[in-house]
């Protein structure tokens, strides 16, 4: 490969200015007092999904006291589901706070990278948006911390390059759009739709018409024929707002004074907002629990969805109007797209040790995987950050993304944190998962995946549509996620120890790893109790 003249170095080098890419700038900070970082960003400007999602009512489904950093909380909020522009507020605060701004580089694209064995080091193929120019940048340490939800789907019903009104995605909204006057068509039935339906004002209030049009029309007939919901449940999983709505309670100034100003309680809350999302989680397993738990919900939710799920999916788009199965056509002079995301951000090239590329690294498995979701051999001094399987169907993702308990003292540090510690301190050149721990890790995953709704033949996003693998579900407790990440076996890792420089990885006192195992199952039997009394 001819390098670029126009080549610079940094100790790590992270993709994606997110909430991954702020939570590991922060701790690289916070844990190992390393400045020598950079992010790149492709977007004008940081945020992640954040920033990209500007549409009408785009808010959170999460409490957003749970919907923080554990070691930056933040006690403003005006609701308990706060809107777009306060969780990016938010995220602006925590960059500035922790002095992230001035390492971010915007409309910058990552086009690949290539580990180099003669340095130990990644060399990354970066493009300015900008000027168009390509450029490289060497590092020792590459962090993937680049987010799912930014690139809209594809919307490719038949003749939709004749339409002559505006076609927009949710996720890439025109501040400028008018819909005074016209006839209006939203398609999705996902989160995005549910938070366009809570907004008329965002919507305009002289739209004349905006009709819910499906492109999923088989949702309310596999309901029907699956009375325990494993051919359904995926659905309802991914898109709860949309069947069940939320109640957004104001925030007023008196709590808001309390959580400023009164030790532990924005802290204690979080912990209680924790233990109640995972005492859901046992709907999600395939036993008696878990079946009594989502009959349950079927019960409260069925009506709502047979009164608003509509079944009549769009076949044809011509310049002025859509057509649906039944015949029916519908004047349109606007189409809104709220049907999701294009999950890409593993389609960069990315070549490791001896030239192998990710892609044939999973071919060898057969399905997309890494270690704990963050590390894959033969890939040394390579992370990801919300990698393969490591979303949860109940709970936060940034709990998914700092592995740190809802109760914890931030001196803990995640998985990701704890493995690059001697390359960051030049105890060791570079560090790498072992293959067979590797392969033992995803064959348990995969055997617990299949005690879980998640293995359904329901179509989403969640399953590869080539290996049929679920690829994006961590299918464990968030207890379990954390003691894991927390206390990893040291044996799964390899280390190039440099001369004269011994290191211990994962090295806790016996008092921090007595107490750890004292509350894991004291606050594992109280979620399940909880859980026991909700179902």
């Amino acid at each position: 490969m001819v390098l670029s003249e126009n080549k610079t170095s940094s100790k790590v080098l992270i993709i994606g200015a997110g909430f991954s890419g702020l939570a590991t700038a922060c701790q690289l900070r916070r844990e190992h007092n390393c400045d020598d970082y950079v992010i790149y960003d492709r977007s004008p400007a940081p945020g992640g999904t954040w920033w990209a999602n500007k549409y009408p009512g785009c808010a959170v489904d999460i409490p957003a006291v749970f919907y923080s950093l554990s070691f930056a909380p933040n006690p403003d909020f005006s609701k308990v589901y706060p809107p777009q522009a306060e969780i990016l507020e938010y995220f602006n605060k925590v960059a500035d706070k922790f002095d992230v701004s001035r390492h971010i580089v915007r409309s910058t694209e990552w086009e690949g990278a290539y580990w180099q064995d003669f340095t130990n080091s990644w060399l990354v193929k970066l493009k300015d948006l900008s000027t168009g120019q390509t450029f490289y940048q060497e590092c020792k340490i590459l962090i993937s911390a680049v987010g799912a939800l930014v690139n809209p789907n594809r919307f490719g019903i038949p003749g939709v390059e004749t339409f002559e009104g505006d076609i927009v995605h949710t996720a890439a909204w025109k501040a400028d759009l008018s819909l005074h006057q016209k006839d209006v068509i939203v398609v999705g039935n996902g989160c995005e739709l549910h938070f366009l339906s809570l907004s008329p004002k965002g919507m305009s209030p002289t739209v004349d018409q905006v009709r819910l049009l499906s492109l999923f029309p088989l949702l309310l007939k596999k309901l029907e024929a699956s009375p325990n919901l494993f051919g359904y449940h995926f659905s309802l999983v991914q898109t709860p707002q949309f069947y069940l709505q939320n109640e957004n309670m104001q925030i007023d100034d008196r709590w808001k004074f309390i959580f400023r100003y009164v030790p532990g309680v924005l802290r204690l809350l979080r912990l209680i907002v924790f233990l109640f999302l995972e005492s859901t989680a046992v709907r999600f397993n395939i036993n008696y629990k878990g079946n009594k738990a989502r009959n349950l919900s079927a019960e409260r939710s069925k009506a709502y969805i047979q009164s608003t799920a509509p079944d009549d999916p769009i076949v044809k788009i011509s310049s002025h109007s859509i057509f649906t199965k039944s015949g029916q056509e519908y004047p349109a002079d606007a189409i809104l797209l709220a049907t999701g995301f294009a999950l890409t951000q593993y389609e960069v090239e990315l070549v490791g040790r001896n030239g192998r590329t990710r892609d044939e690294h999973w071919g060898n498995f057969g399905y997309k995987e890494a270690y704990k979701s963050v590390a894959m051999s033969g890939f040394p001094n390579f992370f990801y950050v919300l990698g393969p399987n490591s979303g949860k169907g109940h709970t936060s993702a940034i709990y998914c993304i700092e592995n740190i308990p809802a109760n914890s003292d931030t001196s803990y540090v995640n998985l990701v944190m704890k493995a690059i510690a001697p390359v960051l301190q030049d105890r060791a050149s570079f560090v790498e998962v072992k293959p067979d721990s590797e392969k033992e890790y995803n064959e348990n995953l995969h055997e617990k995946i299949a005690t879980t709704i998640f293995n359904s033949s329901c179509s989403s996003y969640f399953i590869d549509y080539k290996s049929q693998k679920n690829w994006f579900i961590y299918p464990w407790n968030s207890f379990v996620m954390w003691y894991s990440t927390h206390w990893g076996r040291s044996d799964d890792w390899t280390y190039d120890a440099r001369p004269d420089k011994n290191h211990r990885v994962f090295s806790f006192g016996h008092l921090l790893l007595l107490l750890a195992l004292s509350i894991i199952p004291i606050s594992f039997k109280l979620s399940m109790t909880v859980s026991e009394k909700l179902y």
